[in-house]
């Protein structure tokens, strides 16, 4: 008597982690379609990305995650019903999309195996401040086509004309004409080197008594004032010179690439 309780004990035991095991299985998925099932690794892959994004994950959001992941799976099953998978269009836009991932695959794992050090980050930033000099200038400028045009406004300025009104009226420098060719503080390094060399030779209030000549036209220059170099810390702009340097990297890693490539074919750049 023992010996049958004893084997149908077993017998119980035996249909129910055959019973189970599919429980447990299904709880891996997220939903079965038509029979086909919807693991949760894809819902997970989603969250990921858009953890990435920076996006904070709520249930309200995985919610949505899922439901995106059910509805994908209905519709991918009616496209295969429809063979629509095994189209030329279809395998073409794949292709695209291999390579387009792979490519940022690429690019990714470098930026991650090569990133800007802190060292390059306080390098770029002392480049930075002795192109910036010790010295920033506002000035303003009429730019014109012709050096005919810009003497006549020279002596119209000598005459007593408001050099502001000249410049909204005539300047063909539209980003700095509407504010009477007002530059705002730079250095002079900011300028090309004629222009430069012409506005650091003044004084505060005098205008060039010349046009300057630069691959722009014609110059008239006003001198506005003069100040001390105004640099922020480098704490203020660490995040902006990293992510200049990071774009740097990979467009010489880009580049090197490109060149180090055994091809026939001719860039146009």
């Amino acid at each position: 008597m023992k010996k049958t309780n004893f084997a149908f004990g077993a017998l119980s035991l035996a249909l129910s982690a055959a019973l189970l095991a599919p429980m447990a299985a299904s709880a891996q998925n997220i939903a079965v379609v038509n029979g086909k099932s919807v693991p949760k690794e894809r819902a997970d892959a989603l969250i990921s990305q858009i953890s990435k994004q920076g996006q904070p994950m709520t249930p309200d959001i995985e919610r949505q995650v899922k439901d995106e992941v059910v509805l994908r799976e209905i519709f991918m099953q009616e496209a295969e019903k429809r063979g629509l998978n095994a189209s030329d269009n279809y395998k073409q836009q794949l292709e695209l999309a291999r390579q387009t991932l792979l490519i940022r695959e690429l690019f990714a794992d470098y930026q991650k195996n090569n990133p800007v050090t802190d060292a390059e980050i306080k390098a770029e930033y002392d480049k930075f401040k002795g192109q910036a000099g010790d010295k920033e200038y506002r000035a303003r400028h009429i730019l014109v086509e012709k050096e005919d045009q810009a003497k006549k406004l020279i002596a119209q300025i000598k005459g007593g004309a408001k050099f502001e009104d000249l410049a909204k009226k005539n300047s063909k420098d539209t980003g700095s004409a509407t504010n009477g060719g007002d530059l705002d503080w730079a250095a002079a390094g900011s300028y090309v080197p004629e222009f430069s060399a012409a506005m650091t030779k003044l004084q505060k209030g005098q205008v060039t008594q010349e046009p300057v000549k630069s691959q722009f036209g014609y110059h008239i220059i006003k001198l506005e004032d003069v100040r001390a170099a105004q640099v922020p810390p480098l704490e203020e702009v660490k995040p902006q010179i990293q992510q200049s340097l990071t774009q740097q990297k990979i467009a010489k890693f880009r580049d090197d690439l490109r060149n180090g490539a055994k091809t026939d074919y001719k860039f146009q750049q």
